[in-house]
């Protein structure tokens, strides 16, 4: 089986992940979370390594708050864009980003040639890799000691409620398999506990952990009359991490560090 490359889909993937509502709920807890994460690792210039990054939309964001920063994508077309955006940015405001670009599958990464990382980004990837367990166990071996992982994927049991609820009966009792799958829906969603398990074996612990929409994807209608998107930022943001809503964000966010 092969991992997805999303060259075909690059300009679609890019609008479509961030560039919609569902993406600025997504950026906005996650954001908030890798703030977290930053007052773990103290207020000095940080070594980063985005795994499967895509065109870097964190990146970007640390990139400009002066960390040194690698992207990593099998997307020839998603790093270019990530390129023309950056070299805009810098036209613009006369300042360089210290980005680094890495055009190869995650798989290929490793201590030898790229070293440890202060912090690692690996987000939505793992559901579209064939051996997610093996390539993320890898890569958590280039985080230093006291480093972390961010490690967010599509929440299967998520997947599953989300289609009860839409009535999707048919779907849900062949296993929440299609006959043909659709572009931007993961190949290898997981379950959370899944993913426990994993970290358990590689001697990682969690110190944050959040839903990514918890709400948005079960709203009855798409916005409601009477609200704000703000509103409804504010509130995902005050239930992401409530135990009995985060398991039904359709991705899941962990901030991973060793034991």
């Amino acid at each position: 089986m092969q991992d997805k490359n999303f060259d075909p889909l690059a300009k679609k993937f890019a609008k479509n992940i961030y560039g919609t509502p569902k993406g600025e709920v997504r950026a906005a807890v996650v954001w908030r979370d890798l703030n977290l994460a930053l007052t773990h690792l103290g207020d000095k210039p940080l070594r980063i390594l985005d795994a499967g990054g895509g065109f870097g939309f964190f990146s970007q964001k640390l990139a400009k708050m002066g960390h040194q920063v690698t992207l990593c994508d099998i997307s020839s077309e998603m790093l270019a864009i990530a390129k023309s955006q950056i070299k805009d940015y810098e036209h613009q405001h006369q300042k360089m980003l210290d980005i680094n670009f890495i055009h190869a599958p995650i798989q290929a990464l490793n201590v030898a040639e790229h070293g440890h990382f202060d912090l690692i980004l690996c987000h939505a990837v793992a559901e579209w890799l064939s051996d997610a367990e093996q390539t993320l166990g890898v890569l958590t071996t280039l985080v230093k000691p006291r480093g972390l992982f961010s490690l967010m994927f599509y929440n299967k049991e998520a997947m599953r409620f989300f289609n009860l609820v839409s009535g999707n009966f048919d779907y849900v009792a062949a296993g929440l398999k299609v006959k043909k799958k659709v572009g931007l829906t993961p190949t290898h969603p997981l379950y959370i506990e899944q993913v426990r398990g994993w970290l358990d074996n590689w001697n990682m612990t969690t110190i944050a952990e959040s839903g990514v929409r918890v709400i948005h994807d079960y709203l009855k209608q798409q916005q409601p009359a009477n609200s704000s998107f703000n509103q409804l930022i504010e509130m995902e943001l005050c239930y992401s991490q409530h135990p009995a809503y985060l398991p039904l964000g359709r991705y899941v966010h962990f901030i991973c560090q060793w034991r």
